[in-house]
């Protein structure tokens, strides 16, 4: 039976829980959505909606002022300050978010950890871990297209901070209220920047409406 897949009830975000409502983030993430949309499109859109999200992902940036000339005249401009920041992709569909991104803070260190959900117990399992140095100086931004049951984003960030990590976000294109508390629960103190919380997990664990399984999508896999 075609599931209706009526519109995701209002969902009341937690403090700690950024819902991007910018015209141009909808309305990516709608195309993203449509069963119609290929492979290349869904790339290209997964990369431009990351670009929009890495605006308020990176809004806590430390600034430092700094003496400049410009053609006219000396002047105090504001750049970054410290080590920046690091990207954290999800592998391995945190991937099509990362390379937005890194167009927008190309010089970024970028750390990489594999996890796979276990189809029987749905939670998840880690497979790879590489990291840069001096996690402790840096804002981490942990990126993964999807948060479900919330276990595998509960994992990332764990390792994260037994690496180190003191300033965290995680950026996702998709939510759920089961994944939100569940994320909550075990990382209160780690701000959430998403385009949308959706109704709710099937019983496959799967998002719905959601827009499919991202991996998939971005890669032309099944």
């Amino acid at each position: 039976m075609t599931d209706p897949s009526p519109a995701p009830p209002s969902v009341d975000p937690a403090p700690s829980v950024t819902v991007l409502d910018h015209p141009l983030v909808q309305h990516k993430l709608t195309r993203l959505r449509q069963a119609t949309t290929s492979t290349a499109g869904f790339r290209r859109l997964t990369r431009e909606l990351s670009l929009l999200m890495a605006y308020e992902a990176t809004r806590d940036l430390k600034l430092e002022p700094v003496e400049i000339r410009t053609p006219l005249e000396s002047m105090t401009g504001m750049m970054l300050s410290g080590k920046k920041l690091c990207f954290v992709s999800v592998l391995r569909a945190g991937n099509g978010i990362l390379d937005g991104m890194l167009d927008l803070v190309p010089a970024a260190r970028v750390g990489h950890i594999g996890l796979y959900r276990d189809p029987a117990t749905l939670e998840p399992v880690e497979y790879y871990l590489k990291l840069p140095d001096d996690m402790q100086e840096r804002l981490c931004i942990v990126v993964d297209p999807m948060l479900a049951t919330g276990h595998s984003a509960v994992a990332a960030v764990t390792k994260l901070k037994q690496a180190g990590a003191r300033e965290i976000v995680f950026v996702c294109m998709l939510c759920v209220p089961e994944g939100l508390a569940t994320f909550h629960a075990a990382h209160p103190d780690v701000r959430i920047v998403t385009a949308a919380i959706d109704r709710g997990l099937d019983s496959h664990g799967y998002i719905r409406p959601g827009l499919g399984d991202a991996g998939d999508r971005l890669f032309g896999t099944k």
